[in-house]
This record gives C-alpha cells, structure tokens and sequence, in this order.
C-alpha cells in the first residue's frame, strides 16, 4: 500500500513517541524499581515513590491528551500531526507550567489529579457525535488507567511484600480516579462540558465560551467549598473502593508521595 492518504487513515507513521515521552516512562519505571524493595518508612521508598507518581501522572497526562488529539486525527483533523500532538511528548501539549508543572504542584500539595494539558482540535469541522467522542476520550483513557491500575494492585498487591511500591501505585490509581471525575465536571473548559456542548443551543453556547479560561478556576472554587469537597471525595474513594483495593492504601501513597512531610 504506497498511497500515503491510505497508510494514514490507517494511522501508520502518523504516531510516533517521542524520547521525551519514552524518557519520562523509563523514569516512572525507574520510582518503581527504587521503591520495589525499600523499607516502608526508608528515604528510598519516599523518592522511589514520589517519582513514581509524579511520572506517571505525567505519563497519564500524555495519554489523555494524545486519545484527544488521535481521535481527531481519525476523524479528520490533521493538523494535530503538524502541531506534534500525535508523539505524546508533554511538551506539546498546551503550556509546560499549566499543562504539567501546576498538576504536580497540586498532586505534591493535596493529592488531586488535575486536569492537565490542552490539545487544540477543530471539534466545529466535526459532527456532533464525534465532538463527543473527541471529548470524552481523555476522561476515559484515566478512567482505562485506574482501573488497570487498580486491577493489578487488587491481584498481586500486598501490604506486607513491596508495600511502598503497592501502596504508591495505590495512588496513582487514585489520581487517576479524580482526574476521570473531574474532567468528567460539564463545566465550560472541560472534557465534561466538550461532551455536553453539541446538545446545546448556539447562543448558550455563545454565551459559555466566555467562562472556558476559567474552567480550572471554577474548579478550584469548587473544590474550595467544604461540603462540595466532601461529596466530591466521597465520590472519588467510593469508586476507588470498588475494586477491592483498600482506601488507606492510597492514603499511604499520598503520605509517601509527600516525602517532605
């Protein structure tokens, strides 16, 4: 097959990681090593941890954006190739503070995935099926992560064998629990909102996308709220419960992601 219009819509050549992506994948696996066979309450196990998590998420935040952008891409929008959205190179994605530094701040601060980067598609060419498609890939790629995640834990993780390295990927599962439920929010700017915003009438719409900058704001404010916070939580720890795993095992995760503490 020599047609290269052919080879694309079979998305061959147009995926391509980049050494940025793949290094910070080999150093997620690298926290992983460093806290297989640490002593729980050791140095070793807060920084095997703390890398662990961290690059993951950053791993997770690749994916979430590049299942935003390969599904556009499929469905027409070829300039997410040009703009390098199809390597998973972080660094494409939106702006390196917003899309990636502010995430791990929050995740170092108080144990939330927050939304991270920002791929930008031409989701008007598209019908409105595919608009929310395009939407709701990403919410579902943390969603796919948690519960793999959790899967593993659930079947070979052990609170007595390696348990700075289970207890870790306990909460990255976590993270990833809250950022599905969090781009799940339909507030303007995100994901929740992308999968919403066909249905609604032109000037509605007109009149949301003033509010779109201030996604991540509203968040916040949100979040800020006692009771909402609360309900939120609620949420996050009942659905993370489902697997089986423990909550107190993220709980411990979270402790030893914080390794200043």
């Amino acid at each position: 097959m020599n047609n290269p219009y052919a080879r694309q819509r079979l998305g061959r050549g147009a995926v391509r990681p980049s050494p940025v992506f793949l290094l910070v994948v080999a150093i997620t696996v690298l926290g992983g090593v460093l806290a297989w066979d640490a002593d729980l309450d050791s140095t070793r196990a807060k920084i095997g941890v703390f890398v662990m998590v961290v690059a993951g998420w950053i791993v997770s935040l690749c994916l979430h954006e590049f299942a935003h952008a390969y599904i556009a891409w499929r469905a027409g929008d070829h300039e997410v190739e040009l703009r390098g959205y199809l390597t998973l190179n972080p660094l494409k994605y939106s702006h390196p503070l917003l899309s990636v530094v502010l995430p791990i701040v929050f995740i170092a601060l108080g144990g939330i995935g927050l939304p991270g980067g920002a791929v930008y598609v031409h989701t008007h060419n598209f019908s409105a099926r595919v608009q929310r498609i395009v939407s709701g890939a990403g919410p579902a790629v943390n969603a796919a992560c948690a519960i793999i995640l959790l899967v593993i834990v659930e079947l070979f993780g052990s609170a007595t064998s390696h348990p700075a390295f289970w207890f870790g990927l306990s909460f990255l599962a976590f993270l990833q629990v809250t950022a599905a439920l969090l781009n799940s929010l339909p507030i303007p700017g995100l994901d929740g909102y992308g999968v919403l915003e066909p249905s609604l009438s032109y000037e509605t719409r007109r009149s949301l996308d003033q509010f779109k900058p201030f996604g991540m704001l509203i968040v916040f404010a949100l979040l800020w709220t006692p009771a909402i916070n609360n309900v939120f939580f609620d949420a996050v720890y009942a659905l993370f419960e489902l697997s089986g795993v423990p909550r107190i095992w993220s709980d411990y995760g979270n402790y030893l992601t914080r390794f200043w503490l």
